[in-house]
């Protein structure tokens, strides 16, 4: 599927705020503040939306083009009979759908909602659900109803309906949240609407894929832009090239967990830990990759000129390149027990933010007691082709096509638009785990039949 983005302005010290919230937002995502538990084929389009952990616009030097990029993933799916669309961030970091609902008091002024009174498949479940980010939350009860994407339908699907949302946690187009995890963090203790067509018969293959674009350095981006494809029961062969490198998850049925094996920083190796210190979260709903201070730390003292940041880049790093203006100076390599995959130094930039003072895109973090130590986001995903396989569990990266790269920066690709097609397969939602609290809450902050789906690609800062 195709992607779009929107681009946004924002000043130096607007970075700052973002930066700050981007690290709480996450640590609250994988509960560090209280160590709960969170939370045939088809072919999406994406687009990016305008929240307020969107990637802003930034000019260099005044005379330079803007920089952008930094995705997060949204799409379209459709909710109840007949079908409505909304558009829901997709995450692979969490486990639970949710929507904002008409009766919504707060916080969903400008979104589209959910009218549970239209649907004739809308069932009220009447228990209290609770979505925590570090920048806000969002309450409401859950439901069930089908729940469609990409030609596929899921019925009885639970997912929350919230009626109550923080200021600036939702903006319009953006109506919710789709999570792409595992059971066991759902909050709702629901089976994920993916896993759901994963354990059946719906997709020829239990997968799901990403790629994802990049747009840096282009003064002539719209507000929106298509920037990448998402597929569903198959891998699409014309975005990658080469091999997929399966690595089995060393932990299942949880989140998307790889242990890292090794980093390299300017061709220096950094020394990583190993057992459960080295398990990081493939997260496309995080921008950047965070992960242990002493780790970080490491991974900086590669970097000349590099500080710590104080205030509200707390946990970042900034580094000097008066002469590169951060465009092309820092390479940062991953292994997960296979091949080598390198981060962009376009991608390890998060943005200027000063003259020659560059902000780089690994933080440090602290993670709940369940959660994995690192946590791996677009930073690193738009560099790589990336497949989700439930069966059995593991992740699997491939080399970007020829096709794919020319996507990066393309100003001219179609911008896609948000359809409802027919449904070519049908599943029925799986267990709810009902060994949980009444009231939950989560920690926050996919070739045989394709429908055109938008899907917003966040181009956060």
């Amino acid at each position: 599927m195709n992607l779009r983005r929107r681009v946004h302005s924002r000043s130096v010290d607007d970075w700052g705020v973002w930066a700050k919230n981007h690290r709480e937002g996450l640590m609250a995502k994988y509960g560090h503040t209280t160590g709960t538990s969170k939370r045939s084929s088809g072919t999406n389009l994406y687009v990016p939306p305008s929240i307020n952990l969107t990637k802003i616009a930034v000019i260099r030097p005044p005379e330079s083009p803007t920089k952008a990029g930094i995705p997060v993933f949204l799409a379209p799916l459709a909710i109840g009979t007949p079908p409505v669309s909304y558009d829901v961030i997709l995450d692979t970091g969490s486990a639970d759908l949710w929507v904002a609902g008409n009766t919504c008091t707060t916080g969903c002024s400008s979104v589209p909602t959910f009218d549970s009174s239209t649907s004739s498949s809308f069932t009220d479940k009447g228990t209290a659900f609770s979505i925590e980010y570090g920048s806000g939350e969002a309450r409401g009860t859950l439901a069930s109803d089908t729940v469609q994407m990409a030609g596929f339908s899921v019925s009885n699907q639970v997912f929350a309906v919230v009626d109550q949302v923080s200021s600036g946690l939702l903006t319009s187009p953006v109506s919710g949240l789709l999570g792409l995890a595992w059971q066991s963090i759902a909050a709702s203790g629901a089976t994920p609407f993916a896993q759901t067509l994963a354990s059946g018969t719906s997709w020829d293959s239990p997968v799901m894929s990403f790629q994802l674009t990049r747009f840096l350095n282009q003064s002539k981006t719209q507000e929106f832009q298509a920037g990448g494809t998402f597929t569903m029961g198959f891998v699409n062969t014309t975005l990658y090239t080469g091999d997929i490198e399966f690595i089995n998850m060393p932990v299942t049925n949880s989140y998307w967990i790889l242990p890292i094996t090794a980093i390299t920083v300017q061709g220096n190796s950094v020394t990583v830990p190993s057992g459960t210190d080295s398990y990081a979260a493939i997260d496309t709903g995080t921008t950047l990759v965070g992960g242990p201070s002493d780790q970080i730390a490491n991974i900086y003292a590669q970097i000349p000129n590099s500080q710590p940041g104080t205030g509200n880049y707390e946990g970042y790093y900034l580094y000097l390149n008066f002469l590169l203006a951060c465009g092309t100076s820092v390479t940062v390599t991953f292994s997960f027990g296979g091949k080598t995959w390198a981060v962009s130094p376009a991608d390890f930039e998060v943005q200027e933010v000063s003259r020659g003072t560059c902000l780089g895109a690994f933080f440090s973090l602290t993670t709940g007691d369940s959660a994995p130590a690192w946590i791996v986001g677009d930073t690193f995903l738009k560099n790589v082709y990336s497949v989700f396989k439930f069966s059995p569990p593991s992740v699997g990266f491939a080399q970007l096509s020829d096709y794919s790269l020319s996507m990066n920066g393309n100003v001219n690709l179609e911008v896609p638009s948000a359809t409802i097609g027919s449904v070519s397969a049908f599943a029925t939602a799986g267990s709810v785990d009902t060994n949980r609290n009444s009231a939950v809450s989560l920690r926050a902050p996919s070739l045989l039949f394709t429908i055109a789906m938008t899907i917003w690609a966040i181009l956060a800062i």
